[in-house]
C-alpha cells in the first residue's frame, strides 16, 4: 500500500489538534501551569488548608501573583507549611497576611494576600505565620446546628410567669 501526502498531513493534524485539547484539559484543570516568570519561594503556615491543592492561585486584588508549589505536614508545629512560588515583578511587606478564600459559594480555593505595612519586602525562603485557614463548610454546618439545639434545649431557662 502506499501512502499519499495527503495522509501524513491528516495525521498530523489529528496529533496536533489531540495535543491542543490535552494541553487546554490540563491548563482548565490547574493541573499544569507554564509560566516562564522568575519566581522566590515564600512558605506560609497554616492550622487547615480545606480542599487547597498545588498549582492554586496566589492572589492580591484578584490578580494572580504566585501559585502553590507545594504542601507538607509540619510534625513539629503540627501545622500545614504551603510553599507559595511568588512572582518576583510583585514585592509584598514582611507582615503581610495569607488567607485562604473561596471563589464564589462553593467554588475553588485560593490563596489572598494583603499586603501589610513593613518597610522590608519578602524574600526568598521567608515563612509567614500571620495567616487565616480555610473555613470549613462542615464545621460552620455543626456550629449551627450546635447552637440551634443547645437554644431550643434550654432557651427559656427561668420560671413560667403566673
Amino acid at each position: 500500500m502506499q501512502r499519499s501526502n495527503k495522509d501524513i498531513w491528516v495525521g498530523l493534524f489529528v496529533l496536533i489538534g489531540a495535543a491542543a485539547l490535552l494541553f487546554l484539559a490540563l491548563q482548565s484543570a490547574n493541573l499544569l501551569s507554564l509560566s516562564f516568570q522568575k519566581t522566590y519561594p515564600v512558605t506560609a503556615r497554616f492550622q487547615n488548608i480545606g480542599g487547597l491543592k498545588p498549582q492554586t492561585a496566589v492572589r492580591s486584588a484578584g490578580v494572580v501573583v504566585g501559585r502553590v508549589e507545594s504542601i507538607t505536614f509540619n510534625d513539629k508545629t503540627f501545622q500545614a507549611d504551603v510553599v507559595l512560588s511568588m512572582q518576583s515583578r510583585y514585592a509584598f511587606p514582611k507582615d503581610s497576611s495569607f488567607k485562604i478564600l473561596t471563589s464564589g459559594l462553593l467554588g475553588d480555593q485560593y490563596i489572598g494576600v494583603e499586603p501589610g505595612a513593613d518597610e522590608h519586602n519578602l524574600q526568598a525562603g521567608d515563612v509567614v505565620t500571620d495567616t487565616q485557614s480555610a473555613v470549613v463548610l462542615e464545621n460552620l454546618i455543626s456550629q449551627f446546628l450546635f447552637n440551634s439545639a443547645a437554644d431550643g434545649a434550654g432557651g427559656s431557662g427561668g420560671a413560667k410567669p403566673k
